[in-house]
């Protein structure tokens, strides 16, 4: 047996006051519980459909330019926004079916739904295009639920959504029209496309069942393959559930020339707005030239789990926030 001398609050002290500033942990352990076995789940699901893991560097010297998102700083180089430029490098080296769970950094975006450090799932596979990837969402989800034992009929904040597919397809265009009262081409000739996807149109969808929304403006898809029967629009699809923007995908461009001349332009549209440009990914766009037809797909873990879970925020479903560091 132990004695201890001396005031035992005094003792005791430091340890109760971390324990309050922990609280906000300890009452969310059962979805960090439920985010463990969701992310074993996507795991399980890719190895059974023949994908390869990989692990790519964090920490690069050229991100992928895009308008409106900020990479992070690292001494000369960057971390990486979303591990898409070396994953595409390992398809043209002859990786067929790849997949990769890591952290990205995304400089400034903090919100409900956002962290400037968050958790993605990446995939690719050659020979597919976006359509094949609808189909294997709405399996990796069916996979995912099932491996959690969950029924397809889900409740996310209020709303009764049914996961069984077949989803719903809307094109961008069309949800302008019955949501924001104009076309999507009207939308970026006022200069409001953002505005109005972000206000309008994102709270309405997936609210019943999930959606793909597909075929955005050619201009909204930087690393997009144009549809070859309607060249004024991408390939590139956005799945929502319950108005929660899921993932991010499309058919890949492979074309180099085209690729350089789009970053070019992302990088004038980002000093138009008083952003930095960044430098060109050489490595990358040498490597595009030999890219064989592909399609990929990136997925926020966090987000899905916040589905999972019913979870307002994204603070519900993470270990620790930027601002408790």
């Amino acid at each position: 047996m132990t004695f201890f001398t001396g005031n035992e609050d005094q003792r005791r002290g430091p340890s109760c006051k971390s324990a309050m500033a922990l609280r906000r942990q300890a009452d969310i352990q059962s979805n960090l519980h439920l985010r463990a076995r969701a992310i074993d789940a996507v795991r399980a699901f890719f190895v059974r459909e023949g994908f390869l893991e990989v692990e790519t560097p964090i920490r690069i010297p050229a991100p992928a330019p895009e308008a409106h998102i900020d990479a992070q700083e690292s001494g000369d180089w960057f971390l990486h926004t979303s591990p898409e430029l070396c994953m595409k490098r390992l398809l043209t080296a002859g990786c067929e079916r790849i997949f990769q769970i890591c952290r990205c950094f995304r400089k400034g975006e903090r919100g409900g739904r956002h962290l400037p450090e968050m958790t993605l799932l990446e995939w690719y596979a050659t020979g597919w295009d976006y359509l094949d990837l609808m189909r294997q969402c709405e399996e990796l989800i069916g996979f995912v639920l099932g491996r959690l034992d969950r029924s397809p009929r889900l409740v996310y904040q209020g709303h009764a959504v049914d996961l069984s597919p077949p989803w719903e397809r809307l094109t961008v265009d069309a949800a302008f029209r019955r949501f924001g009262g104009m076309t999507a081409g009207q939308a970026l000739e006022r200069d409001c496309f953002d505005e109005v996807m972000g206000i309008d149109i994102e709270p309405q969808l997936g609210l019943a069942r999930p959606v793909f929304l597909y075929d955005y403006p050619a201009a909204c898809g930087a690393l997009a393959r144009r549809k070859p029967e309607d060249p004024s629009v991408a390939e590139r699809f956005e799945l929502y559930i319950a108005g929660l923007e899921l993932c991010n995908a499309f058919s890949e461009l492979t074309d180099a020339k085209e690729q350089r001349e789009r970053f070019a332009a992302e990088n004038c549209t980002r000093e138009k707005l008083g952003r930095s440009a960044y430098p060109p990914a050489e490595p990358f766009l040498r490597d595009l030239a030999c890219m064989p037809p592909a399609a990929g797909n990136a997925l926020g873990l966090d987000r899905l789990v916040m589905l999972l879970a019913d979870a307002a925020s994204i603070d519900g479903v993470v270990a620790f926030t930027p601002e408790e560091l």
